[in-house]
C-alpha cells in the first residue's frame, strides 16, 4: 500500500499503473486521483475503451478485460463500490466469494495480459486489508487508502495552494481558517480560492478576511457561542444564536449540535478529572485532533454539575418542544440566559 502523497507524485510524473485499488473517507483527494488517472489514460469512449462496473455487474469484469478495445491500445475499467472488498459477516455471500476467488486467480494467471491491455481501477468506500483479493492487488498493482488528512497535512495543502497564487497566509491565520471552515478538503479549497481572489496577487490573507468572506461551519459557530457563554457574555451568546437562525440554519439542527457539543465538553471534563486521553474519549478522527485544545479550554469554563444541568435542560427543551409546550428559540434563549445569570 502506498501513501496519498506517493500516488499523487506518481500520477503527477505521468506514470500510470495497470491495477489500482483506491478507497477511504477522504473522497475529494480520492476523486482527484481518479480524475488524474482518467486524464493520463486519454480519450475515453464508453462501451469501447471505457467500462463502468458496479455491484450489479461485477461478474462481467473478466469478460470486459478480455474483450478487445477496438481501435484503441488499452481499455479503462472503473469498478466502483462492487462490494468485493468488504469484510465478510458471519453469513458469507457465496456468489461474491466465488467471484472474489475467480478475479484473484485470473489476475495472478493473466497479469501480463492485463498490463498490456487494461487499466483497472477499483474504487471503494472501504476495503478489508486481510482479504486475498486485496493482498493480490497490493502485490500486482497499487493500493492506496485515502484517510482523512491530519491538521498538519491539511495546512500544508492549503498553504501550497496559496503559494501557487502568490498569496501569503501565516500559520495562526491558517489554523483559524481550518477551525472556521472544517476539514473537508473540497470545502476548504472552495473557501481558500475565494479568499485568494479577494486579497489578490502578492497580498496576505488576514483573520478579518476569513470572518468577512468564509462560510463558517455550524460546529465552529457553536464553539463561538460556547466561548461567550463560558465568559458569561449573554449579549454575544444571544447574537450568535440569532445570527444562526437568521442565516436559515434549521433550529432543530442548532439544538442537536449544541447538545452534542456540550456532551463532548462533558466527556472532556470527565477525561481530565480521571486523567484519560481526550482523543480516545471523544473518538476523534486524525483530522479532528486540533480540536482537543479548544475543548479543554471550554471545559474549564464549566464545572461537572453545570455541564450535567445544561445537558438535561437541552433534553427537557427537546421534549417540551415536541409536545408543543415551548418554542425552540425561546427555550434555547432561556437556557443561555439562566446560565449567564448564575
Amino acid at each position: 500500500m502506498i501513501t496519498i502523497d506517493n500516488i499523487e507524485k506518481e500520477l503527477k510524473s505521468g506514470k500510470l499503473q495497470s491495477i489500482y485499488l483506491l478507497y477511504g473517507e477522504e473522497l475529494f483527494l480520492l476523486e482527484s486521483a481518479l480524475k488524474k488517472i482518467k486524464t493520463l489514460f486519454g480519450e475515453c469512449i464508453k462501451g469501447i475503451n471505457y467500462i463502468n462496473i458496479d455491484e450489479t455487474n461485477y461478474g462481467e469484469l473478466i469478460a470486459d478485460i478480455e474483450t478487445p478495445s477496438f481501435g484503441y491500445n488499452k481499455k479503462l475499467i472503473i469498478a466502483r463500490n462492487t462490494g468485493l472488498f468488504q469484510k465478510e459477516g458471519k453469513r458469507k455471500n457465496t456468489e461474491i466469494q466465488k467471484n472474489k476467488e475467480k478475479i484473484k486467480s485470473y489476475m495472478e494467471e493473466n497479469i501480463e495480459i492485463i498490463r498490456d491491455s487494461v487499466v483497472l481501477v477499483f474504487v471503494e468506500d472501504e476495503a478489508d486489508a486481510k482479504q486475498e483479493l486485496y493482498i493480490t492487488i497490493d502485490k500486482l498493482g497499487v493500493v492506496c487508502k485515502f484517510d482523512f488528512q491530519k491538521p498538519a497535512q491539511i495546512a500544508k495543502r492549503i498553504k501550497g495552494i496559496c503559494n501557487a497564487y502568490n498569496v501569503q497566509i501565516d500559520d495562526n491565520t491558517l489554523q483559524y481558517f481550518i477551525e472556521c471552515c472544517g476539514t473537508n478538503m473540497q470545502d476548504l479549497i472552495n473557501e481558500i480560492r475565494k479568499l485568494i481572489e479577494y486579497v489578490g496577487d502578492g497580498e496576505k490573507i488576514k483573520k478579518e478576511d476569513i470572518d468577512k468572506l468564509s462560510i463558517k461551519k455550524l460546529e465552529s459557530v457553536i464553539f463561538d457561542l460556547t466561548d461567550n457563554l463560558g465568559k458569561k457574555d449573554i449579549s454575544k451568546s444571544l447574537d450568535v444564536l440569532k445570527n444562526l437562525i437568521y442565516s436559515k440554519e434549521p433550529i432543530q439542527k442548532i439544538l442537536i449540535t449544541l447538545y452534542n457539543h456540550f456532551k463532548k465538553i462533558y466527556f472532556v471534563k470527565i477525561a481530565i478529572i480521571n486523567n484519560k486521553d481526550i482523543i480516545s474519549s471523544l473518538n476523534l478522527k486524525p483530522n479532528q485532533t486540533f480540536l482537543v485544545n479548544k475543548y479543554k479550554v471550554q471545559a474549564n469554563y464549566f464545572n461537572e454539575k453545570e455541564l450535567r444541568n445544561i445537558l438535561q435542560e437541552l433534553i427537557d427543551l427537546d421534549y417540551n418542544y415536541k409536545n408543543g409546550i415551548i418554542d425552540l428559540q425561546v427555550g434555547m434563549e432561556a437556557i443561555l440566559c439562566r446560565y449567564c445569570g448564575k
